[in-house]
């Protein structure tokens, strides 16, 4: 949904830009740039990428033989249970679950230190990806630029129109 609301604002933001004065539409300048590829593809993000997979091969052989245990253990009860006495059928039914519940709570909270790990690694990225568009852009005389993706990542203030519409909703909000 905000995602949405971007694209619409960057989408509204073009058209307002281009209508106001066919004048300023000359020295409108438009970069378009791929966030997720330059995360991926600059050094910091290929080396947080190498630390993040490091760390999920870690995370999924340290589950790999609690995984296997649980398989085994399931394999055991369908073929001895009809030999067991139904305390014996009971009790391992009881250990399967117990153990199936506990690896499934070890894999949302590996799940939830990867989600942490990543937002971790790429923070310093994004913020550092976030002045150098705002450099480039002013150094290389750009308008706005805007993430394919997502919507606008930088604009100069010239065409911020934001205190105009913020007058004309205040006019329309005060008629009602």
């Amino acid at each position: 949904m905000a995602l949405r609301r971007m694209m619409l604002a960057g989408v509204f933001f073009i058209v307002t830009c281009l209508t106001i004065n066919t004048g300023f539409a000359a020295d409108f300048k438009i970069g378009v740039m791929n966030v997720q590829k330059i995360i991926v593809s600059c050094n910091a993000g290929k080396e947080a990428k190498t630390r993040f997979e490091q760390k999920m091969k870690d995370l999924q052989s340290k589950f790999k033989s609690e995984e296997e245990a649980l398989k085994k253990l399931q394999d055991e009860i369908k073929k001895k249970s009809s030999a067991w006495s139904e305390e014996k059928k009971a009790e391992k039914v009881r250990e399967f679950q117990k153990t199936g519940r506990e690896l499934q709570a070890k894999t949302e909270d590996a799940r939830f230190e990867m989600k942490q790990m990543q937002d971790k690694e790429l923070e310093p990225i994004l913020k550092a990806l976030e002045k150098v568009v705002a450099d480039f852009g002013k150094k290389n005389g750009y308008t706005a630029v805007m993430d394919s993706k997502s919507g606008i990542v930088y604009f100069d203030e010239k065409v911020d129109i934001s205190d105009v519409i913020i007058k004309e909703l205040d006019k329309a909000m005060a008629k009602k």
